[in-house]
């Protein structure tokens, strides 16, 4: 008799594709919706604004609709703290907390869970204005706030939650949290200042979901590049462990262990730059630990030793020369993502959900009015095999979502970079007419969905 191998992945698990509110939704100042920190970014010239996008916010309901063709049972996005407040605090929006019941009800009603992330990189741009964004407590209790008054509102029809998308950008990128370094006293003290008040705020939130929807489940989630030694060099063995700490560890560790590792606090009380603890900051992270965790994946680099000067926050990372790139210099390597699952897994013991894999590819439409994006299919069956054997080996997932499923502005700006299954008709400032097209990775993925993953 012949063994037939059981698939790893069970019943439940949870496909889809994942986008943000500022890439998609467009409708950037109708219904009372407030200017976010994206709106009011200076467009490089030739780039795409947000105000259009692809109009998902007036045709969510012809996406949902080829998203159920899709198959797909989830579906990630973020909801607009500009839309519910238009100014970040004071009166809440009803036309805003309108939409998004709207778009959760059309979402359940086709058989997706919404996956909703609370912030996405789209401060109120008020608030940055007025608080500098979140390098204020201040900011911290209004995005509690603001946590709250969505939990209290779609509690019922969300199970699953992200705080902040990628958090652990923001000691790099501290402006995405709508934060001006300039004229600080010391910078690296601000931006471990403003680290500090996002976890803080992460654990306001996960304290408040659990209050307020019970069976409500919160990650914390990263953008994880997985890294390698350059060389089998102990120097660049121990350089990339260092760098590994800052760029995914800390947040991790905070997550889920609820405390600051030694690993940070050794650097920053030997500098005397440690943040400003509030009196009850310490235990509110200890309590508000998350259930599970998220991460997106792209790519993978190489840390080196002799490329640490002591210049940089997080030092010593360049590319693998091991790995081909894609067309934006992002190396694809699909054991990667294997290593950093494992590797979560074995630190902590949650389960995990992969709510970001993708490729973005410059792509027009064919004769025959699709996109033969046999290379979107090879990445994402590559990686989606090593998902398969992480499983195998023990890791427990339980999601994974592509980045896109139609395409979207990137988050610099770029409608060239196309990611979806579904091929939007614009171009970076020519709207055209906006129409969808099916590429050929449409049915793949839908057929790898219908067989769970089986047939790849």
């Amino acid at each position: 008799m012949e063994y037939k191998k059981e698939n790893i992945i069970g019943e439940g698990f949870l496909w889809g594709g994942a986008v943000t509110s500022f890439q998609t939704e467009g409708a950037w100042n109708e219904d009372g919706k407030g200017s976010s920190i994206v709106d009011t970014r200076p467009v490089k010239e030739g780039q795409s604004d947000w105000k259009v996008a692809v109009d998902f916010y007036h045709r969510y309901k012809e996406d949902i609709a080829l998203f159920k063709e899709l198959g797909f049972n989830a579906y990630r996005t973020s909801i607009s703290w500009s839309r519910i407040f238009p100014d970040g605090e004071g009166e809440v929006n009803e036309k805003g907390l309108q939409f998004y019941d709207d778009l959760f009800d059309e979402m359940i009603a086709n058989g997706i869970q919404p996956v909703i992330t609370l912030y996405h990189f789209d401060l109120p741009h008020a608030l940055a204005e007025k608080y500098n964004g979140f390098a204020s407590r201040k900011v911290v209790d209004l995005f509690d706030h603001y946590a709250r008054t969505v939990f209290k509102r779609f509690g019922k029809k969300v199970k699953y939650w992200l705080t902040f998308n990628e958090q652990n950008l923001v000691l790099t990128n501290s402006e995405l949290w709508g934060v001006k370094l300039e004229g600080a006293e010391n910078e690296e003290a601000l931006r471990y200042q403003v680290t500090h008040n996002a976890f803080i705020a992460h654990a306001k939130a996960v304290k408040s979901l659990h209050e307020l929807v019970p069976d409500g489940k919160m990650a914390g989630m990263v953008t994880y590049m997985t890294t390698y030694p350059h060389t089998c060099k102990p120097e660049d063995a121990i350089a990339n462990m260092k760098a590994k700490e800052l760029l995914v560890d800390f947040y991790f560790d905070v997550f889920v262990h609820g405390e600051y590792p030694t690993y940070v606090t050794s650097h920053l009380k030997s500098k005397g730059i440690m943040p400003v603890f509030g009196e009850d900051d310490a235990e509110l992270l200890k309590e508000n630990t998350v259930d599970y965790l998220s991460i997106s994946y792209y790519q993978s680099q190489t840390v080196s030793a002799e490329k640490v000067d002591g210049t940089k926050l997080i030092e010593g990372v360049i590319p693998n020369p091991n790995l081909e790139a894609n067309e934006w210099g992002w190396s694809i390597d699909p054991i990667g993502l294997r290593v950093s699952l494992k590797d979560m897994y074995a630190r902590y013991r949650l389960p995990i959900f992969i709510t970001e894999n993708g490729i973005g590819v410059r792509e027009e439409l064919n004769e025959d009015q699709t996109v033969e994006d046999d290379y979107r299919i090879e990445y994402l069956r590559e990686h989606i095999k090593q998902v398969k054997l992480a499983m195998e080996e023990g890791v427990e997932i339980f999601g994974y979502l592509t980045w896109g499923s139609t395409d979207l502005i990137s988050s610099s700006g770029q409608f060239e970079k196309r990611y979806g299954f579904i091929f939007v008709n614009r171009g970076e400032t020519d709207m055209r007419d906006l129409k969808r097209y099916k590429k050929k990775s449409f049915n793949w993925y839908k057929e790898v969905i219908a067989s769970n993953g089986e047939n790849l």
